[in-house]
């Protein structure tokens, strides 16, 4: 795992003056990491979320949401079982059935690319005769297994692979327990970016996104770098979909380092003496960048 660079501090407001004594409780969900192979090398799929929302208002992300228990419903189901991703994932199977639907259907609506074939054996060439329900979905008035077994579609989670599981830090008053999955532009389809979420999308080599972080015409968040940073490595989608990865639970924690805040990861030797979060006084003055 590459060393997080020192600069890459928390936008202002990230992390509250007055953190809560007791840490939120995380909730589930499912990032994915939309990939191709270029002229130039292996490019991802990149959102710029909108200001001023809740979480990660103007970051560059990928595809992701929250989990809805009733995706898991999905019937007709094509790929690695859901006690294989309980088991890359270490969590239970029905947790891991959820994960790999919101997966499926977040790429969807954020995306317009849907991971589903008439078959276990195909894919669809052309996903914008089904983008009438993506609002729906967003909506949450129709479920991914509903949606699914009224298209007559199979789910394709052998189109999917586990990249890794980060955990908000404690001071952060929205957690997230995010599994990463890696997934393959499907041949015939196309990535929109077309969602009330983000205010621009598009196709880029992820050591060009770096460069525009180091920049500043981006801003990333400690995973979204690190997922980056790791897939500026591979020398193409094969390479990247092909690799054995652990998947280890990464818990991050938050330091003052000076008049800025950053993240710390395992390893790091500042991560041993930080707290959970932080515990500002009140004659404390945090400042953020």
């Amino acid at each position: 795992m590459p060393d997080l660079p020192k600069e890459l501090t928390l936008p202002e407001g990230f992390v509250p003056p007055d953190v809560p004594e007791n840490p939120v409780t995380p909730k589930d969900a499912a990032t994915v990491v939309l990939a191709r192979d270029s002229a130039d090398g292996l490019e991802v799929f990149l959102l710029r979320r909108v200001m001023g929302m809740a979480f990660a208002g103007g970051m560059t992300v990928f595809p992701g949401g929250g989990v809805d228990r009733r995706d898991a419903d999905v019937s007709n189901w094509a790929g690695p079982e859901p006690a294989w991703w309980a088991e890359r994932f270490g969590c239970d199977v029905p947790l891991a059935r959820a994960l790999v639907c919101a997966a499926v259907r977040e790429t969807f609506e954020e995306s317009g690319v849907l991971l589903a074939g008439p078959d276990g054996d195909s894919v669809v060439s052309d996903a914008e005769p089904f983008h009438g329900v993506r609002q729906d979905l967003v909506d949450r008035k129709i479920s991914l297994a509903g949606f699914l077994a009224d298209a007559g579609l199979v789910l394709r989670a052998d189109l999917l692979s586990p990249w890794a599981n980060w955990v908000t830090p404690e001071a952060e008053p929205r957690r997230y327990d995010t599994r990463f999955f890696l997934a393959a532009l499907p041949d015939g389809q196309r990535a929109d970016g077309v969602t009330s979420e983000a205010v621009d999308a598009d196709w880029q080599r992820p050591s060009e996104a770096i460069a525009d972080w180091k920049h500043g015409r981006r801003g990333l968040l400690p995973p979204t770098w690190m997922t980056l940073a790791e897939l500026a490595e591979c020398t193409g989608l094969s390479d990247a979909m092909t690799r054995e990865r652990t998947v280890d639970k990464i818990i991050p924690k938050v330091v003052r380092d000076g008049n800025v805040v950053r993240v710390v990861l395992p390893g790091d030797p500042a991560y041993a003496g930080a707290a959970g979060h932080l515990d500002a006084g009140p004659d404390d003055e945090l400042e953020l960048e």
